[in-house]
Order: C-alpha cells, then sequence, then structure tokens
C-alpha cells in the first residue's frame, strides 16, 4: 500500500490527532432487522393487532427505534394517536426489544477484521446510533465487538440524534476526537444527510436499510463489504485537515 495512504502513528500521540470512524449500527455493522422487526410485532400484537410481514415491515428500519414504531402503528392503520400512547408503546417495544437482542441479529461478513485493521493502523473507532444507548452497548458487547469503541452514542446520549449533526459530532468527541478528522460509515439517508451536515465524509454499504437504493444518495464512496473499507477510508482521510501542533 503507497505510504501516503497509510496512517500509521509510532511513538505518544495524543487521541486528537488521530482519525476516527463512527460506524452507524443497525443496517451497518450488524443485520438487526429480524430481532427488531420480532419486538415490533409483538408490540403490535399487545394491542391486538396482527403482525406485519417481515417486508413490509423491514421498509420501516434506518430511521431508528421510536420511529419505526410510530410508523408501525401507522402502517398496521392506527393513526391519530397521543403522546402518551405512543411513549407507552414505544417503551414496550424497547422491553421486547431488550429481553431478544441478539436471538438472530448476525455481524455483517468482515467487520471484526475491518475494525482490528482500522484499530492497528491507529486509527480510533466510535458508533453513533439512534438504537437506545444501553441497548446498544450490550448488543455490541455479544457481538463480541464492543471493546473495540471508544465511545458508543445512542438516541438518549445527548440532547440530539440523528439526523441533526452534533449527535455525530458530540460522540466523536465523546471518543477524544477531532471533527476534523472523521469519517461515517451508514446504509441510509439519515446517515448521509447527518455527516452532510457535520461536513464530514460518508461511506455507505448497499445492504443496509436504507428506503431507496444508497447509490442515489451520493455517498462519497460506496463499498460492497467491509473488505473494501480501509481503501476507501485510507483515501478520504487524505483531504482530512490535520491538527496544528
Amino acid at each position: 500500500m503507497p505510504a501516503s495512504l497509510s496512517i500509521r502513528f509510532t511513538g505518544i500521540v495524543s487521541d486528537s490527532a488521530r482519525p476516527i470512524v463512527v460506524f452507524d449500527l443497525d443496517g451497518t455493522l450488524a443485520d438487526t432487522a429480524p430481532d427488531l422487526i420480532a419486538a415490533l410485532n409483538a408490540t403490535l400484537q399487545a394491542e391486538g393487532l396482527p403482525p406485519l410481514v417481515s417486508e413490509r415491515a423491514r421498509r420501516l428500519l434506518g430511521s431508528g427505534t421510536r420511529s419505526m414504531v410510530e410508523r408501525g402503528f401507522r402502517e398496521a392503520g392506527v393513526f391519530g394517536s397521543p403522546a402518551d400512547l405512543l411513549e407507552t408503546r414505544f417503551q414496550r417495544f424497547l422491553g421486547f426489544y431488550g429481553r431478544n437482542l441478539k436471538r438472530d441479529t448476525r455481524l455483517f461478513p468482515g467487520v471484526p477484521e475491518a475494525l482490528d485493521r482500522f484499530r492497528a493502523e491507529g486509527w480510533l473507532l466510535a458508533v453513533c446510533t439512534n438504537k437506545a444507548e444501553d441497548q446498544a452497548r450490550k448488543l455490541l458487547d455479544l457481538l463480541g465487538i464492543g471493546d473495540r469503541f471508544a465511545a458508543i452514542c445512542g438516541y438518549d446520549t445527548f440532547a440530539y440524534r440523528k439526523p441533526d449533526p452534533r449527535h455525530l459530532t458530540l460522540t466523536i468527541e465523546r471518543a477524544g476526537a477531532d471533527p476534523r478528522r472523521a469519517l461515517m460509515v451508514g446504509d441510509s439517508r439519515t446517515d448521509i444527510a447527518t455527516a452532510r451536515a457535520a461536513g464530514m465524509p460518508v461511506i455507505a454499504v448497499p445492504f443496509g436499510y436504507s428506503d431507496i437504493p444508497v447509490a442515489a444518495l451520493s455517498p462519497d464512496r460506496l463499498i460492497n463489504d467491509f473488505g473494501e473499507l480501509w481503501a476507501a477510508a485510507s483515501e478520504l482521510s487524505a483531504g482530512m485537515r490535520r491538527p496544528k501542533r
């Protein structure tokens, strides 16, 4: 690999001088759809509603779990629910989902190897997800990769959530990194919009939960699998601003 594309650090380097890659979770690092859909259907059935078929429910993914639950009830024909009932449904969903985080969820192929490559090259890693923080942390631990991340931030970590760019920039700051030395990896319109609003490059994967083909959203790079991530990130990192010494 050309030396100009490889960022390897020796000696003592502050975290803020290290580049960071921030990942979405659902549909990016892991295929969580089966367990999310099962929890949504359990929430619907608790009110006597029929479950949604998998293909129909899968279209609701990609904008965070709260949005998924609200849209799920609309898809089931329930409209105009008051805010307190929406919150009750969401908390019921969290209960169902929290008890079955990893029944059928799996990492996408190549994820652990890609994460380890970045860490070996001196990069920091973080997760910025619209899943609840405690459930994101628990799931990543169950999947065996939780210890790779300098920060794991959910929809409830800050007062902001994706697509608000502050969700992303505050995640980077919590990891001890510099947003000017960051890029994002995601699978949906929400992830790309968040990175764009934060002024940072974004790499998209096509196998997640986008409501339209993710290529149509014009990410900076589109990769077909995690084996392609290092080359794409290395190329984009060449344009990152370096902190003054």
